[in-house]
């Protein structure tokens, strides 16, 4: 239940409450306003038999007597319907503090499930977001291999036997013309140990424990014929 219905609920039920107290305070207020003008009739009793007590036949007395102690009862009627009323003014306002701690305690608990719900719905959202993130990454990777494999053809003919120069590790690690941050889930490649970009060549070696390698890296501008060596797979060959 929302916070506006608690409310509104609530304010339904206290909404004749101001009228019904107001009702109650005025019913007191006149009791009070009786008790004083009976207490005042009391007061006058018992003035008027004692000044004339002296006089009086007992009968008279007796029947004076009578009439005081009517009138001091009639008194205590006054004050027990007051009491009365102010117990049940008071009943009323605790019945409605009741109900507002009750409400109060139901609104709390639903707060309480509703932010175990966000909870797990946001933790719901963010497993599925992680699960988007790996899949695009395995997507991403996948593009890259297969653009790779397109490259892998040829042989350096700058390289043969007869003494070209082979491409030495300063060299490559010098010439390198991207400096690209490795990402953890990304494999590296080449003598520079990094993730794949720009145009690649793929070793002929079957066994390479390399594989792939940049132009850069290798000092390529363009894609050779036939098939390519990587520089260590080169140097192997030769002792063989």
């Amino acid at each position: 239940m929302a916070s506006g219905l608690y409310l509104e609920h609530y304010l339904d039920s206290i909404e004749g409450l101001p009228s019904e107290l107001q009702r109650n305070f005025t019913l007191m207020k006149e009791l009070d306003q009786k008790n004083q003008d009976v207490k005042g009739e009391i007061d006058k009793l018992t003035q008027q038999y004692v000044k004339e007590v002296a006089n009086l036949k007992s009968d008279e007395r007796q029947q004076r007597l009578e009439d005081i102690n009517c009138t001091y009862k009639k008194s205590h009627m006054i004050c027990d319907n007051k009491v009365q009323l102010a117990t049940q003014t008071y009943e009323m306002v605790d019945k409605h503090i009741r109900r507002l701690d009750y409400e109060l305690a139901r609104f709390e608990s639903d707060l309480k499930e509703k932010e175990l719900e966000v909870t797990g719905l946001n933790a719901s959202l963010s497993g599925v977001e992680n699960q988007d993130s790996k899949k695009s990454r395995t997507r991403s990777t996948g593009r890259k291999k297969a653009n790779r494999k397109k490259l892998k053809t040829s042989t350096l003919e700058t390289i043969t036997n007869s003494g070209s120069a082979v491409v030495q590790p300063q060299s490559i690690f010098s010439a390198r013309a991207v400096d690209m941050p490795v990402d953890p889930n990304e494999p590296t490649y080449c003598l520079c140990h990094q993730v794949s970009y720009g145009e690649m060549i793929g070793c002929d070696n079957t066994e390479c424990p390399i594989e792939w390698f940049h132009f850069q890296c290798v000092g390529l501008t363009t894609k050779p014929k036939g098939k390519w060596y990587c520089p260590k797979c080169t140097h192997s060959r030769k002792k063989k």
